[in-house]
């Protein structure tokens, strides 16, 4: 663990990647991409700052939360990343929508990560406000996205680490 990255108040540190060529690719949806994108920003951060190659840091947009789960399923098999980090935001409305949405979001990527393929990292918010996703994206309550980064690279480096072992 190298960088100490201060959110709300607690530490987040930032592993190095085990493996040099470490690969991560970001699969962000659009929709409340004022919040989808301050947590991209967040996860870019800890990259950069674990000194993952900005070659080898993929970022793919698609149209909403829902469309993580194809989107990061095509990333995957394209580009073969050792971790996929899937960002979206969905904020409660007035019908039964979110907790569609929500549960088509959480089961597709923990059935794409349980594959075991690459490490896929569930960035959804799912919130009842949007000042809680404002909390949650760089707010008070610090950002997800940088969180989400650090657990892509403790992910990867615990499949390499025992892919080391023999």
């Amino acid at each position: 663990m190298s960088t100490i990255l201060n959110t709300n108040g607690a530490n987040l540190e930032i592993p190095q990647p085990l493996k040099e060529d470490f690969s991560c690719a970001l699969v962000v949806a659009k929709w409340n991409s004022h919040i989808t994108d301050a947590l991209l920003d967040g996860a870019l951060d800890v990259l950069r700052q674990a000194g993952v190659k900005e070659e080898n840091i993929h970022v793919h947009r698609v149209p909403g939360s829902v469309e993580l789960v194809y989107g990061t399923r095509v990333v995957i098999d394209a580009l073969k990343p050792d971790a996929v980090i899937s960002i979206g935001c969905v904020i409660r409305g007035d019908t039964p929508h979110f907790d569609y949405v929500c549960e088509s979001a959480t089961q597709g990527i923990t059935a794409l990560n349980v594959e075991g393929r690459a490490a896929v990292i569930f960035g959804v918010l799912t919130v009842d406000t949007e000042q809680q996703a404002i909390d949650r994206a760089g707010g008070c309550l610090g950002n997800k996205g940088a969180e989400a980064a650090v657990a892509a690279i403790e992910m990867s480096n615990l499949k390499t680490s025992l892919m080391q072992r023999g």
